[in-house]
């Protein structure tokens, strides 16, 4: 039987609510957020400071939106088939401060025909932030869409821009 368990917390962004099963996070989500599990995908509802490991990913969490922490640390599962595993451990590479498109992703895959395909599956990150879906554009540079409000995606993507791209963006 595994420990399911979620833990709501307040951020810049607004509320997130963290989802742990056993010792690793599972889901990040907003509440208008698309594409958001049934209830018992979220399991027992903790307090922060009673679970280490959903307190530790709710730390990293701040951290990164304050701009002090470019990598996260905290044990990570995304449930999926395997194409989309394929696609988040992709996402998962894309380095900080940097963006790729669906199709550079469907590329990588093997099919740059698999790019709506690419860009279903980024849609439905279940670990948005700490697997980095917000650096996925529009083939042309513009800002797409993000299960959590295209607003919260170009927050994060002005969060970790340089300050010489942020002239240079179309968004």
């Amino acid at each position: 039987m595994t420990n399911l368990r979620n833990a709501s917390l307040k951020t810049m962004l607004g509320s997130i609510t963290l989802v742990a099963e056993d010792d690793s996070i599972t889901g990040l989500y907003f509440p208008e957020h698309a594409h958001k599990p049934d209830a018992e995908a979220f399991g027992t509802t903790v307090q922060l400071p009673d679970d280490a490991l959903l307190t530790q990913a709710a730390a990293e969490l701040q951290e990164y939106l304050s701009g002090t922490r470019t990598l996260f640390d905290v044990p990570l599962f995304a449930h999926g088939n395997e194409f989309s595993i394929r696609v988040w451990d992709i996402l998962r590479d894309i380095p900080y401060g940097e963006t790729t498109s669906y199709g550079e992703i469907a590329t990588q895959l093997g099919n740059r025909r698999l790019a709506q395909r690419v860009g279903q599956v980024v849609g439905r990150n279940p670990i948005s932030i700490f697997i980095p879906c917000h650096r996925v554009l529009g083939a042309d540079g513009s800002l797409t869409g993000y299960a959590g409000g295209l607003e919260r995606k170009r927050f994060l993507l002005e969060l970790e821009e340089p300050a010489e791209t942020a002239a240079g963006r179309l968004f």
